[in-house]
């Protein structure tokens, strides 16, 4: 179908996107308005359980996250990079059709987790691994009417590749936080590589009388293939508030989660916007290497909980061209014998360009 044949793309988009280019204003005059209004944007999402009064688990995420404005095709659109443009042709990628809006997403990420006690030099066998992700992702969003398609790909090494042990021990020191000692446990050095699909429906957007408030919720569902994880999910988001955006969802730890697709319109809001939210996410976990321990070496490993459930509550302010967020998330526990239910903060800052 034609989401298969993206997904070879986004190995290359990723090296090619490092810089996003604007379009020239000759070529973006045939553009369709909705597609000229819609800038490429911009964000950094910082995720630490600090904010939690926390410091094990999943105890930071950082996210740098480039997407390309809406799009008219894959292979001739100057706002996608020339490499990208030059793949997307060779391999016969084209516009969807039904397809309403596209855009391309490229990210690069870290994720660090640790065991509860950063004192210890011995491996803690009834604890979590030490481990750090660093992923470079490409994707895809593909947007029909109030419905979304989304594909990411990702590849990306764990271990002390990720360089998890020099960021952290970086941050400690700067916050005058004592080092976790125990990083010669880590999991070893391994390539990793991934594939995810999610698929997005608005139910709705409804005034609330003459207040100038409105409500929203978006429900999804989908799945992950890879060494990274492995899994299967499905949740719901409800969100109040002055000017809600046309997208699909303000709840950004889920992998296709963080806010990116096509907008029907390409407006930003005049002058100033907000709203609250509030998001549950389930999923089936199968593998995932920061519990399950290196796929094609011995590590350490724990006896993870296969259904693990995320709620998120949080708030969005948008300004022009700026958007900042702020979300509190609460898990339930990832494995057998974990001391502590997680929990942690997340902060995103986004700018259209």
């Amino acid at each position: 179908m034609e989401r298969s044949r993206l997904l070879p793309l986004s190995a290359v988009a990723l090296a090619a996107a490092t810089v996003w280019p604007a379009a020239p204003a000759h070529a973006q005059a045939s553009v369709p308005d909705a597609r000229r209004l819609s800038p490429p944007v911009v964000s950094l999402r910082i995720d630490n359980d600090m904010l939690a009064n926390q410091d094990q688990g999943y105890t930071n995420g950082l996210q740098l996250t480039l997407v390309s404005p809406n799009l008219v095709d894959f292979t001739n659109d100057p706002n996608l990079p020339r490499l990208a443009r030059w793949l997307n042709k060779r391999v016969g990628a084209r516009h969807p059709e039904g397809v309403d809006q596209l855009n391309m997403v490229v990210r690069l990420t870290q994720n660090i987790y640790t065991p509860s006690d950063p004192s210890r030099t011995d491996l803690v066998v009834d604890d979590r691994p030490y481990a750090g992700l660093l992923m470079g992702i490409a994707g895809y969003n593909l947007r029909r009417g109030d419905t979304l398609d989304t594909v990411l790909v990702g590849a990306g090494m764990v271990g002390p590749a990720s360089m998890a042990e020099d960021v952290q021990n970086g941050v400690h020191d700067l916050t005058g936080s004592d080092r976790f000692r125990g990083w010669d446990h880590q999991l070893r050095n391994e390539p990793v590589l991934g594939v995810r699909y999610e698929r997005s429906r608005r139910a709705g957007k409804w005034s609330i009388g003459d207040s100038g408030l409105q409500v929203d919720a978006i429900s999804h569902w989908g799945g992950s293939l890879g060494s990274p994880m492995t899994r299967v999910n499905a949740g719901y988001e409800v969100r109040l508030g002055r000017d809600l955006p046309d997208d699909f969802g303000s709840s950004p730890v889920r992998p296709a989660g963080d806010n990116t697709a096509p907008s029907a319109t390409g407006r930003a809001p005049n002058g100033w916007a907000w709203h609250a939210f509030a998001a549950a996410d389930g999923y089936w976990s199968l593998y995932d290497v920061s519990l399950d321990g290196n796929l094609f070496h011995d590590s350490h490993s724990v006896d993870k909980e296969p259904l693990v459930a995320d709620l998120a509550i949080g708030a969005a302010v948008t300004w022009g061209r700026w958007k900042f967020a702020l979300a509190r998330y609460f898990r339930t526990r990832e494995f057998k014998g974990q001391r502590e239910i997680p929990s942690f903060g997340s902060f995103t800052i986004s700018r259209s360009l």
